[in-house]
């Protein structure tokens, strides 16, 4: 009973934020003192799926980079994850620590160089460039996220695989993923969330040709129409919601868990 009341809290607490934007939305107009307000309509929805407003342009982009940094992060996070959490080696800690150079440091103190970098490439205002600059502050979550879970990683399996005549490919894709399974949804929910939400590295390097859904919702901010800008910020979290609860039923599942040691 305490733990289903707890969580109803925690929910509450979570989306209570989310109901003024929910009726803002909805409302032609909701100013003060009015507790609800007087008129109603469906316009700003309308709007939102209108190609004008460039607002679905921003969501299907913004899913594209997300997905495409996730998937990258987790193809340099595991091998180096892996690393880190079963192999001994000088310089260890001074390399965990480096990893989290990115997240400590101001972006804006690396971003100045990487633009430089990618200018003369002539990749800046590119996709590309904006999925390489939110791997910055992705693969380091994704690295450390594997790190702990291989560090309690039982290699046993792995080498009972191979006696009975597995190949690497087996190995990793019938014994190694479905342990470590638990920390790769974890890494992924980290990877992804972060790279859907990400405003200023997309800012600096899109060079207004790459039109994320935060960027759609920035420009709206300036722009004073509160009922549009509540129906974008609903529709950008709407997302991030379904990746969690995705990750959340991966990780209920008692098979799966087996593999996540003390993440």
């Amino acid at each position: 009973m305490l733990r289903n009341t707890l969580i109803v809290l925690v929910i509450v607490v979570l989306f209570l934020p989310l109901l003024p934007l929910l009726v803002w939305s909805f409302s032609q107009g909701w100013f003060f003192p009015q507790f609800i307000p007087e008129q109603w309509t469906f316009q700003h929805w309308i709007q939102v799926f209108s190609p004008a407003s460039r607002v679905m342009e921003g969501l299907v982009q913004s899913l594209a980079i997300a997905l495409t940094t996730t998937i990258l992060s987790l193809l340099v996070g595991l091998p180096a994850g892996r690393a880190i959490g079963l192999m001994e080696f000088p310089g260890k800690a001074a390399l965990k620590l480096f990893l989290l150079t990115p997240i400590i440091v101001s972006p804006l103190a690396t971003l100045m160089g990487m633009q430089f970098v990618l200018i003369r490439l002539g990749l800046n205002g590119t996709l590309f460039a904006v999925v390489l600059v939110h791997l910055m502050p992705t693969i380091p979550y994704m690295t450390l996220v594997l790190a702990s879970v291989f560090a309690n990683f039982d290699m046993g399996y792995e080498i009972q695989a191979r006696s009975l005549g597995a190949s690497p490919l087996q190995v990793l894709s019938q014994v190694t993923l479905p342990l470590i399974a638990p920390g790769v949804v974890v890494g992924a929910l980290f990877a992804f969330l972060i790279s859907w939400n990400e405003f200023l590295l997309t800012f600096f390097v899109s060079a207004g040709r790459v039109f994320t859904l935060p960027m759609v919702l920035f420009t709206l901010l300036q722009g004073g129409n509160n009922g549009l800008t509540a129906a974008v910020a609903i529709t950008s979290v709407v997302p991030g919601l379904l990746f969690l609860l995705l990750a959340s039923n991966a990780l209920q599942n008692e098979t799966t868990l087996a593999g996540l040691g003390n993440v």
